[in-house]
């Protein structure tokens, strides 16, 4: 991270031509890069990060006759999220009533 020598903003990375330089949003000061420039961003995330579930109670949530991929059961607890543009049909998710593992279908 590189910030402004003259208001100490961030300063960000911007294509000039074929070369990158570092330049401040709030007062436009440039840096001229002498280095190579690598943007990453590294997120970690949990296995049911993806699942949203409006309460952890599932014992409320309506149940269904399916087949669970890790265990093999076949009773699963299920509900529908708006996961996508309003226009796309919502996903259905599954959570497993015996080993709690949860799965979706678009």
């Amino acid at each position: 991270m590189h910030f402004c020598k003259k208001c100490g903003s961030l300063m960000v990375a911007k294509k000039e031509g074929k070369k990158t330089i570092l330049i401040c949003r709030k007062c436009k000061y440039k840096i001229k890069g002498r280095e190579k420039f690598e943007i990453k961003e590294e997120i970690q995330k949990k296995p049911l990060d993806d699942v949203v579930v409006a309460d952890k109670k599932t014992d409320t949530l309506p149940k269904i006759k399916t087949v669970c991929p890790k265990c093999g059961n076949n009773e699963a607890f299920w509900w529908l999220h708006q996961t996508r543009s309003m226009d796309e049909p919502p996903t259905t998710f599954f959570r497993c009533t015996k080993c709690k593992h949860s799965w979706r279908e678009y």
